[in-house]
């Protein structure tokens, strides 16, 4: 089932989305090969503290964080993972680890790894560890208006 936060969104602005359900999952890489995505076009949703805040990073399964490359793509702050503690409370309706990359529902800045615009979808958790949404991906950058970072040309 869809986090109904994110559901009762998409439906309010009649945002074109599909749903997929697959076997329960708990990584990010199981996900995109359980529901038989690339794990460059599957999105998984990191948590990072930046400066001591929370911002929501989205970027393709297939690449791990590099807090130094992307402290460099945002000017030299602070970045460091979340722990679970510091944000399990963050989402009431979604599950730990399984939150949509919608920060603009749950007030907290979202950043994008630019290479997710280069396909014309993206997929990603919808609040559970069973349940993906597959949208336009303009469509998301139009929603949640992230901040897009070029990680890949970041030296």
């Amino acid at each position: 089932m869809l986090a109904p936060r994110l559901h009762h969104f998409l439906d309010e602005r009649h945002a074109p989305y599909t749903t997929l359900t697959h076997d329960r999952t708990i990584t990010a890489q199981e996900t995109a090969n359980c529901a038989h995505i690339g794990n460059r076009h599957f999105a998984k949703t990191v948590m990072l503290k930046v400066d001591g805040e929370l911002v929501m990073m989205v970027m393709p399964a297939a690449y791990r964080i590099d807090l130094t490359r992307l402290s460099r793509a945002l000017g030299g702050r602070e970045v460091e993972l979340a722990q679970e503690s510091e944000f399990r409370d963050a989402f009431p309706d979604c599950e730990l680890g399984a939150m949509p990359p919608f920060g603009n529902l749950y007030d907290m800045p979202v950043c994008v790894d630019a290479r997710l615009s280069e396909h014309p979808e993206i997929v990603f958790n919808a609040g559970s560890h069973t349940e993906l949404v597959r949208m336009p991906y303009a469509q998301f950058e139009q929603l949640v208006k992230p901040e897009p970072l070029w990680l890949a040309h970041v030296m």
